[in-house]
């Protein structure tokens, strides 16, 4: 199969984290904007954590494990989540940004590095997955299209209502979404070097502590700040959904 079709391919399941980003878009009275952002941070976490609990962790654990054996495997496993873990830390307490709403935008920031991480090795398994059969290629967009959506609302949603700049909040979107095509390229030129299941596997595991972190450290404690409770649990909902659709699709 030719180069083209894969990198096609993996562009548009990367590309569709912008179409979150268009919810900045939607005009909301006043009364309703802590409602919307109080949805959008709550259904973020949710698939960021159930992405992470049903998927990342345990594929990667099985392949670090398998690669590495029990208790080497075991240690790789639970010392690579720990520095993803303290990377989250460690960036929260570097980062420093002098604005009213600075939190917020810390956040948005925070989520796009996460995310940045996360659909490098993504694209990869896109992009590979198509180049061997684009019927499973297709059907693997879909499906991280699905979750690319909500990813892109937790970077754009944070951004845009601390800063009110939607072109700022829409480019670090795209950023984002651009490693998917990027990890293909990788993958195209350095795979059959550098690029191994198990290498896929550690980095994945790396994304797994930084989403479970940043979720629990600052997206639910950002959410409860508005006291919109009824909205928390309505984006966990959708969240959970859209994680079991996913799994579907898989």
């Amino acid at each position: 199969m030719s180069f083209l079709a894969p990198l096609i391919v993996t562009t548009i399941a990367g590309l569709s984290t912008v179409l979150g980003s268009l919810v900045i878009f939607l005009k909301w009275k006043e009364c309703h904007v802590n409602r919307f952002i109080t949805f959008c941070l709550s259904l973020s976490l949710a698939v960021m954590i159930g992405l992470s609990i049903t998927e990342l962790i345990p594929e990667s654990t099985f392949v670090i494990i398998t690669n590495y054996k029990l208790a080497k495997g075991i240690f790789f496993c639970i010392f690579t989540f720990l520095i993803g873990v303290f990377l989250v830390f460690w960036l929260n307490n570097k980062m420093n940004c002098e604005m009213e709403k600075q939190d917020l935008y810390k956040l948005g920031i925070l989520s796009m590095l996460a995310l940045i991480l996360h659909n490098l090795p993504e694209g990869i398994a896109t992009f590979m997955s198509s180049y061997k059969d684009m019927g499973l290629g297709i059907k693997l967009a879909i499906a991280i299209t699905l979750h690319n959506i909500p990813e892109g609302i937790t970077i754009a949603v944070p951004i845009y209502y601390a800063t009110k700049n939607k072109k700022e909040a829409i480019l670090k979107t795209l950023l984002s979404g651009l490693t998917e095509p990027l990890g293909a390229l990788l993958a195209y030129i350095f795979l059959s070097r550098y690029i191994t299941d198990a290498f896929i596997a550690i980095v994945l595991l790396f994304v797994a502590g930084i989403m479970i972190t940043l979720s629990i450290q600052k997206l639910f404690p950002e959410a409860l700040k508005y006291k919109e409770n009824r909205f928390i649990l309505l984006g966990m909902g959708v969240g959970v959904l859209l994680i079991l659709l996913n799994h579907f699709l898989l």
